[in-house]
C-alpha cells in the first residue's frame, strides 16, 4: 500500500517507493529501495526534502500509535476563497464554442489514449506531452464554461474510460477556478483529472465491462486501481504530489467510507476531496456497459442527498459550475411550455437560457424559440425539472448542442 508521509516519520525498515520533489533534490542515484541503515535516513534529513511515498507491502509502515494520518494532505493550497474568481474575457457564444469543444475533446482523448498505452507499456512519459491540451482547455472555459463540460457527457460507453479523462480534467479546472485558485493549480488540476484512473488500464478489461454486479472478489481487484496507478506515475518521476495524490485518494470519501486508505475530512487533500466530486458525477452521468446514464440534473439532486460523502463547501461550488438546472435538463415554465436549458446564467443559478418547444398543455410541439430567464422582459419561470423518460423526448442533446448525436461517437478524430 503506498502512502505518503513526512521525512520526519521516516525509520529504519521502510520501504521508499519515490521522493517529492525533483531527482536532483536527492542524495541517492535510486528513487526507490529499502531503508536498511540509519546515515541514509540522515541524508534525506539533510537534503531538505519535506515529504516521500512509502510502500508498506514491502517495508515497515508507520507506528500503529500515529494513526489515523495514513496520507499527508499534500501541499493544501490556501484557504477556499469566498469570491468568484474574475473572468478576464467575455463568454462568446454557447454554439461558437460547441465547435471549437468538439475538436478539442476529441484531439484530448487521442492523447489519452497514447499517454495510457505509454504508461501501460512501461514508457516514459512526460506531463508535456498534453500540458499543452490542458492550456486549450483552459481557454475553451474561459470563452464559454458550459460548452467543453456538457459536451463530455455525450461519451458513447466504448469510450468511456478515455474521454471519462477528459471529462474529469474540464471539470477539476472549472472547479479550480471557481474556487478561486491560481492559475498554477488550475493547470495541476486538469493534469491530476486526466490522469486520476489510469490504474485501471491494468485491470482486466472483462471486469471494466461486466454488466451484471461485480462479485466481492472482482470488486477487490477492482478497488486495487488507485494504487496501481500510483505506483506507474511515480515510476515515471515526472508528475507531482498532487496529481499522485489525487489518483490515489479520488475515491476517498469525507465521511471515511472510501478506499483504499479510508481516510476521513481533511485528511484527504483539497485536490482530492474535488476529484472526489468530479469524479462520482461524471460517472453517474456517463452510459457504461450494462448501465444508464443519469441525467445531469438528477446526478446533482442525488450527489446532495448522500450527506457526509462530499465536502460540502467544495460540492456546493461545484453546483455553481454545473447549475442547478445544468446544460440539457428538461425543465417545465409556469406557462406550461417545456423547454431544455441551454447555458448557465453568468450570475443567478435559477435563470438559465432555455429552448422551448413543446406545450405540456396542448401536448403537442411549438415553435422552437430560445428565452433567457434572466431578462425583465420575460415573464416566465422555471417551475420544477420534468423526467424525459415520462415525456418520450428523443435525441434531447441536439436541441443544446446543435450536433447530431448518433450511436457512433462524435469525438472521433477522423
Amino acid at each position: 500500500m503506498l502512502r505518503q508521509i513526512q521525512v520526519s516519520e521516516l525509520r529504519v525498515g521502510m520501504y521508499v517507493q519515490s521522493f517529492c520533489g525533483s531527482w536532483m533534490d536527492h542524495p541517492f542515484w535510486r528513487s526507490h529501495f529499502l531503508l536498511d541503515d540509519e546515515q541514509d535516513i540522515e541524508k534525506i534529513h539533510a537534503s531538505g526534502i519535506a515529504a516521500l511515498w512509502i510502500d508498506t507491502e514491502k517495508g515497515l509502515d508507520l507506528e500503529v500509535d500515529t494513526l489515523p494520518s495514513p496520507a499527508v494532505p499534500v501541499l493544501e493550497p490556501p484557504a477556499i476563497a469566498a469570491q468568484e474568481r474574475p473572468r478576464n474575457r467575455p463568454r462568446i457564444a454557447m454554439s461558437d464554442e460547441v465547435v471549437h469543444a468538439l475538436s478539442l475533446c476529441a484531439r484530448t482523448k487521442a492523447a489519452v489514449l497514447s499517454m495510457f498505452a505509454d504508461l501501460r507499456m512501461g514508457t516514459a512519459v512526460h506531463p508535456e506531452q498534453i500540458s499543452h491540451l490542458i492550456a486549450e482547455i483552459s481557454d475553451s472555459l474561459m470563452r464559454h464554461p458550459d460548452a467543453l463540460i456538457s459536451l463530455a457527457r455525450l461519451k458513447t460507453s466504448d469510450e468511456y474510460t478515455y474521454m471519462h479523462s477528459v471529462a474529469v480534467c474540464a471539470l477539476m479546472m472549472s472547479l479550480a477556478y471557481r474556487l478561486n485558485l491560481p492559475d498554477g493549480l488550475v493547470k495541476e488540476a486538469g493534469m491530476a483529472g486526466i490522469l486520476h484512473e489510469v490504474g485501471k488500464m491494468m485491470v482486466p478489461a472483462e471486469l471494466l465491462n461486466k454488466a451484471s454486479p461485480l462479485t466481492e472478489a472482482e470488486f477487490e481487484t477492482l478497488r486495487r486501481h488507485p494504487e496501481i496507478g500510483a505506483k506507474m506515475l511515480l515510476d515515471t518521476r515526472h508528475f507531482s504530489p498532487r496529481v499522485v495524490d489525487v489518483c490515489l485518494h479520488h475515491h476517498e470519501r469525507v465521511d471515511g467510507s472510501g478506499y483504499p486508505h479510508k481516510l476521513c475530512g481533511t485528511q484527504i487533500s483539497l485536490f482530492s476531496r474535488m476529484a472526489a466530486v468530479c469524479d462520482c458525477y461524471d460517472s453517474v452521468t456517463s452510459e457504461r456497459h450494462g448501465k444508464p446514464a443519469w441525467t445531469a440534473a438528477v446526478a446533482i439532486r442525488k450527489m446532495a442527498d448522500w450527506k457526509g460523502q462530499f465536502d460540502e463547501q467544495i460540492f456546493h461550488a461545484f453546483v455553481r459550475c454545473i447549475g442547478i438546472y445544468p446544460v440539457g435538463a428538461l425543465v417545465l415554465l409556469h406557462s406550461g411550455r417545456l423547454g431544455i436549458v441551454m447555458e448557465q446564467h453568468e450570475r443567478s443559478l435559477l435563470t438559465p437560457r432555455v429552448k422551448v418547444f413543446y406545450s405540456s398543455k396542448l401536448r403537442m410541439p411549438i415553435a422552437q424559440s430560445v428565452i433567457d430567464l434572466a431578462e425583465a422582459c420575460e415573464h416566465d419561470s422555471i417551475a420544477g425539472l420534468e423526467s424525459v423518460k415520462k415525456w418520450g423526448f428523443k435525441h434531447l442533446d441536439e436541441l443544446w448542442s446543435g450536433i447530431s448525436i448518433g450511436k457512433q461517437s462524435i469525438f472521433n478524430t477522423a
